[in-house]
């Protein structure tokens, strides 16, 4: 049992880890091939030519080669991961989606990989979860915006009474019978 828990809490951490380094790129969630890379215990060379041996299982929506303004992007972020260095520049990084992530563990048929692309998926779903999660609190406050929008109204409307009932108009009416101003 405690093992279970130690189990876990470190699968909770890798998973962690791992989603500070997906990134939010053309509206979509990826991790850029250098991450992967360093995630399956291989150098991005290997990746990507493990990539390249198995194109056919890497369609568009689960990688894409990022533009240069994308990759000088990255670069110049938090998540830059120095792969400047060790890549030819006439060839921005790959950007792998969910899907893709998994096909490039399976590609490498590594242990190592094949283990954290588990982690990889986790951390994704975790995500995706969290991304619920927000928009479904951020409808509950858009209605309670609403609701209390109204609320105010009443709730003023109401206060106004109440300060015309504490602080009446004086009498307007005439007196009964025959007075005489004098002055």
């Amino acid at each position: 049992m405690h093992n279970d828990r130690v189990g876990e809490r470190r699968q909770s951490i890798e998973a962690d880890e791992i989603s500070r380094r997906i990134l939010l790129l053309r509206g979509q969630r990826v991790i850029i091939d250098s991450e992967l890379a360093r995630l399956y215990g291989v150098t991005t060379k290997r990746l990507n030519e493990a990539v390249k041996r198995n194109i056919s299982r890497f369609p568009c929506d689960f990688m894409f080669r990022l533009t240069r303004v994308e990759a000088d992007a990255v670069n110049r972020s938090q998540f830059a991961t120095g792969s400047r260095k060790h890549r030819d520049p006439r060839f921005p990084p790959y950007a792998f989606l969910e899907h893709g992530a998994i096909q490039a563990a399976n590609v490498l048929k590594s242990p190592r990989a094949i283990e954290m692309g588990v982690h990889v998926v986790r951390a994704f779903i975790r995500l995706r979860e969290l991304l619920v999660s927000n928009k479904a609190f951020a409808q509950q406050l858009d209605e309670l915006e609403r609701k209390y929008q109204r609320h105010d109204k009443a709730i003023a409307a109401m206060l106004s009474t109440l300060r015309q009932l504490l602080n009446p108009a004086p009498p307007t009416s005439r007196g009964i019978g025959f007075t005489a101003d004098v002055d």
